[in-house]
């Protein structure tokens, strides 16, 4: 059989850089996967791995959770894509809907870009207005509205990250600090075509960075005041942070909502859904167009049906023992760390937390790139030889999942302290 270094040969000779999406690849070359289930993978070489990078935050119940492959297989038997409703796509809708009250109806994308780039079009069909405006360093998927960079300080017309997309369409995006309430205000006081705000109530694509006091609450009041749509990407954070995402947790009311990941806890599926008079502008009875031929394709949404049917049925144990788990991680990492005096901080939230080496307060993107980013690597290396896989990067997030054991936990107490004594030397 062959390895991970062979098969990666293999790959960058047909796949371009050897990897299907950038954030999997890490020096010298990523180990490939034979198979996973509940929170532990296995490779090609025959090593095994704690699994917190959980398909970077989808698989909220661990793989090949027993309940959702079930529905699947039962699914394939009667077919696998019919282009045409189904009674499931109503079910799940009305489901979502039950744990997100704002979003009053939805419709069912195939990603978390899709939702995002759908949720931008309706602000702007919805207000007739052309800009939007993102917070640096948060991430909303891979499309030109929203992959534009900032610069530090002061709000600026944002410039793409990515060669092949257009100026045209970044400059329409607008990017402040994240946590900075008087950056937005001043803002908003400058600009009258601003469509939407959109932003993720707690940013996991730098790492992990949480809302601070009354900033959320801030973003509601601001954009209520001038009509303008509020955007809560909850691609990461629906159902992993509580049954209603973050706008339950924080009791923050969005116009619009997306949805993905763990909502189809390792299938493709996301949800874009909000206000009916919003979403009510999507084709064919409104003018706002938006179309897929997987949209809807019933074995993401038998799988999705019977992800949130089990959260749901879960949530009295699964929640509680998340945040119980993550809680622990985080101290004895801290006491850890400590121990050993390496400056560090460590942002925490439900069941996501990240280790910054930086003695500075991580609160936005400036601050997160502080972090001494040569430990961060010595860490994750260090981790992965003893069973630990985390996401490979500084600006990613530690995801736990419902599948991990207290032995695991254990285990991955024991593998961050000789990880942590490999970032000392």
């Amino acid at each position: 059989m062959a390895n991970s270094k062979d098969l990666f040969t293999r790959a960058k000779k047909i796949i371009p850089s050897g990897i299907n999406s950038p954030v999997r690849y890490y020096d010298p070359y990523p180990f490939f996967v034979k198979k996973a289930k509940g929170g532990t993978m296995w490779d090609v070489d025959g090593n095994h791995y704690l699994d917190y990078c959980n398909a970077y935050g989808a698989l909220l119940l661990g793989h090949r959770r027993k309940e959702i492959i079930a529905d699947v297989t039962k699914q394939m038997d009667k077919g696998t894509l019919y282009c045409a409703p189904t009674e499931i796509e109503v079910s799940l809708s009305e489901s979502i809907s039950g744990n997100f009250p704002s979003m009053k109806k939805i419709r069912l994308v195939n990603t978390g870009s899709e939702a995002t780039m759908t949720a931008i079009r309706l602000a702007r069909g919805f207000t007739k207005k052309k800009k939007i405006i993102k917070f640096e360093g948060c991430y909303h998927g891979a499309h030109d509205y929203v992959l534009v960079e900032a610069g530090s300080g002061a709000a600026h017309i944002g410039m793409s990250v990515s060669e092949g997309s257009l100026d045209e369409v970044s400059q329409n995006t607008l990017v402040v600090q994240y946590n900075n309430s008087q950056e937005l205000q001043s803002l908003l006081e400058k600009e009258n075509d601003i469509a939407a705000v959109i932003v993720e109530p707690v940013l996991a694509n730098m790492g992990l960075v949480l809302p601070e006091k009354n900033f959320l609450n801030d973003l509601r009041k601001m954009t209520a005041e001038k009509n303008i749509v509020l955007i809560f990407d909850e691609v990461v954070t629906g159902f992993r942070m509580s049954p209603g995402g973050a706008q339950k947790y924080f009791s923050i009311t969005p116009d619009i909502t997306t949805l993905g990941k763990a909502l189809g806890n390792g299938f493709p599926i996301a949800a874009v859904g909000g206000k009916s008079e919003i979403m009510d502008m999507l084709s064919p009875e409104g003018k706002v167009y938006q179309a897929s031929t997987y949209a809807g394709n019933p074995i993401s949404v038998s799988a999705g049906l019977s992800s949130v049917k089990t959260m749901n049925k879960l949530k009295t144990k699964l929640y509680p023992k998340l945040e119980k788990n993550c809680a622990k991680l985080v101290s004895a990492i801290h006491d850890l760390a400590s121990d050993m005096k390496i400056p560090h901080q460590i942002n925490s939230i439900s069941s996501m937390f990240q280790i910054f080496f930086t003695d500075e307060s991580v609160v936005n993107y400036s601050s997160a790139k502080k972090a001494d980013m040569i430990k961060f690597k010595k860490l994750f290396e260090a981790l992965l030889k003893n069973g630990v896989f985390i996401a490979p990067s500084q600006f990613e997030t530690v995801f736990l999942s419902y599948a991990h054991s207290k032995d695991d936990i254990t285990e991955t107490i024991t593998a961050y302290e000789k990880a942590l004594r490999a970032v000392k030397q």
